[in-house]
């Protein structure tokens, strides 16, 4: 019954994390095209609500759960898999933590411009080119971490 409990709560925080990751990276994006100051505002204000709250709480979650997990079912934690599995997340937090940031200077820098009727400044374009560059590696890591949770491979 725990080991239940633990594997579901497990998997609804890697869907969080995966889903919650790729809407924000969709909407983020598409406010982008839009170079509408007022657009970008609006969406990196709730982008940045969202990371928050659903980001963050699996960030949280993931771990706990995972480890005991692993230990209700006796996986060892420094090797195989799950190893693997733990320097994934170690990557993806590598890149996470500065996006978060990245977010809310994209959503300040466009409250700004919107407010003062201006363009968006190359200092906004540069940060988001970081930002996006920043989610391909953080995105597939992710991808690999619930590839390894499913197949559970012998390396």
């Amino acid at each position: 019954m725990w080991v239940d409990f633990l594997r579901w709560a497990h998997v609804i925080g890697a869907t969080v994390l995966l889903g919650t990751g790729a809407g924000i990276a969709f909407f983020m994006v598409m406010a982008h095209r839009t170079r509408d100051t007022k657009i970008i505002a609006h969406t990196g204000k709730y982008v940045v609500i969202a990371d928050w709250v659903f980001t963050t709480s699996a960030v949280i979650i993931q771990p706990i759960t995972g480890i005991l997990l692993a230990r209700k079912i006796g996986w060892p934690l420094l090797e195989g898999w799950v190893l693997w599995s733990l320097l994934l997340y170690v990557l993806v937090g590598v890149f996470w933590l500065p996006v978060v940031w990245i977010q809310h200077q994209l959503r300040n820098i466009a409250k700004t411009a919107d407010e003062n009727a201006e363009a968006l400044p190359e200092r906004y374009f540069r940060l988001y080119r970081i930002w996006f560059m920043s989610g391909f590696p953080a995105f597939f890591a992710v991808l690999a971490i619930v590839w390894l949770m499913v197949s559970r491979p012998v390396v």
